[in-house]
Parts: structure tokens; sequence; C-alpha cells
């Protein structure tokens, strides 16, 4: 069984600063994005667009590389669309409020004969957070994700039990339309690392996986955070081994050594945090977490 591969780790970088984007392929992110909206001025829209798109006219392989093009009702998302469509191996639309606004991505120019265009809709507002589902279910949508400080700074939210309730509506809606689990938006605290862990596990408590970056220096944090951890790790090859062995026997409950048993999403999910740790084995195992009491203070 092929476990789906997700990218774990998503770097962004500016638009305006092509000197910074093989260095951000280099980075060790599963996903480069140059941003072409929120960390560019305006005054360097156009340059930041010149850039991406003479950046990935030289590309033949690698690092899969997205761009984060400006708002697509507005004429400077679109140009952007017709600079970048055809060659970036997404495209990341912001501001997204219903799913009609992703029916200009066929009607773009970049569009027309590339039907594979991948577009991630990235929900940065109350609009956004209702039409969710919509949204997600697009024809067009490779993905979905939260653009939190927007959307907290709409809805004044400076509680994080709030911020859940929307982040898990996120979750459901990506679930639902079949998508990729949503990863977390970013951490802007770029030296606080032990918080930065800290918030990516409670995100991946809710659902979500992975992380968009806005340094090189966060990766490793990020990466560690959702590496399994070895209890994880030896529980899920358990399973696994225990489904395999009921499949060669043509069982089809699969019974646990501890006298339980796991159905398929178990089985499924058990797959999944396996090929995960395999993967991310180059880190440093995860440690569990000590009890509250014992924690260093």
């Amino acid at each position: 069984m092929t476990v789906p591969w997700s990218p774990v780790t998503w770097l962004y970088v500016p638009g305006d600063r092509p000197e910074r984007f093989a260095k951000a392929v280099a980075s060790g992110a599963d996903v480069v994005i140059i941003d072409l909206e929120d960390a560019v001025a305006s005054a360097h829209k156009d340059e930041a667009r010149a850039n991406a798109a003479a950046y990935l006219r030289s590309r033949r392989s690698g690092v899969p590389v997205h761009v984060r093009i400006n708002d697509l009702a507005s004429e400077r998302g679109q140009a952007d669309l017709a600079a970048v469509g055809r060659l970036a191996a997404a495209v990341r639309v912001p501001k997204v409020e219903s799913a009609a606004v992703l029916d200009l991505v066929s009607r773009a120019p970049a569009s027309s004969g590339a039907p594979e265009l991948a577009v991630y809709a990235l929900l940065e507002s109350a609009a956004g957070i209702v039409a969710a589902r919509d949204i997600a279910a697009h024809p067009r949508v490779a993905g979905i994700a939260l653009g939190e400080q927007d959307l907290a700074a709409e809805l004044s939210i400076t509680d994080e039990t709030a911020m859940n309730h929307l982040r898990l509506q996120v979750v459901l809606a990506a679930a639902a339309a079949g998508l990729p689990p949503v990863p977390m938006s970013v951490y802007p605290h770029v030296k606080d690392e032990a918080g930065l862990v800290a918030s990516c596990r409670a995100g991946r408590a809710l659902g979500l996986f992975g992380r968009t970056a806005i340094h090189p220096r966060q990766i490793p944090a990020i990466r560690r955070a959702f590496r399994p951890t070895e209890k994880e790790a030896a529980r899920a090859a358990e399973i696994v081994e225990a489904a395999e062995r009921a499949e060669r026997s043509g069982i089809g409950a699969v019974a646990l050594p501890d006298g339980r048993f796991a159905d398929a999403p178990i089985v499924a999910r058990a797959r999944r945090t396996v090929a995960l740790a395999r993967r991310l084995a180059d880190e440093e195992p995860a440690k569990e977490e000590p009890p509250a009491d014992d924690r260093p203070a």
C-alpha cells in the first residue's frame, strides 16, 4: 500500500529578494513559496513578479516551488497568474472568500491548456471560513490553509480556544473534500524555537499537519515537532505488522497483542505514522512530553 506524501515544511521567500530563491530551495524545506503578496511592498510587486517568472523559467527540477500571487479578484493578481501559472508547481491564492473567485483560474490565459495547475486557497477572513466547504470542494483546489494573522485581526480574536474552533472547521472542510491535511500558519517569532515546537504540537493534536515558515532556521524545529514520538512509531509499527499478518492469513479482523482490534482507518493511520517516522528519521527521535509536574521550570 502506498502512503500519500504530504509536505511537512513550506518556506516563504519574498519575491523581491531573488538572491534568496536558490538558498530557500537548498534550505531543506519540502516546498518553497515565492511570495508576491504580503512580503512585497506595492512599489516592488511588478519587479517581484518578473523575478519569480525568470527564476521558474530557469529551473528544470527539484524542490517544488509555489507562488503566492496577489488577490485573484484584482488586476495585479490576474497578472501574476498569467506570468507564473504555466511555470509554478502551484499557485497560492490569498483572501479567497468564495468558490466563484477560483473560476478565474480556469478563465485565465495561463491556465488554458494547463488543467493540471494546482491551486491552494488561503482562507483569511470570516467570509472565507463560512465558505470553506464550498472552496475546498472546487475542482481546481489542491489544498486549503488558514491565514491566521489576518483572520485574528478581523475578528479581534486573542484567545487560542477561539482560533482552535476556526482551525477545526478548516480541517473538517479539507477532509470532507478529500484534500491533504491542512498545514499550520506561520509562527512569527523566529527566535522562539520552544514556542514554535509547542505550537506545532498543539496544532498537530487538532489534525493540522506541517507548517509554513518565514525563516530557514524554523525548519528543523517544525520537522521535529511533527515527527512521531518513539512510542507513537512503535505502536504504529505494531499495528501495521498485525495488519500484514492478518492479510497473509486471509483474516479480515486485525487483532493486536493486547487483545484489542484495529479496523481499516486505524491501520491506515498507523501506516501513515510509520511512513512519516521513516521519512524524518534523519532527525533526532522525538521524545515523549514529560508530565506537567516533571517539566523543568
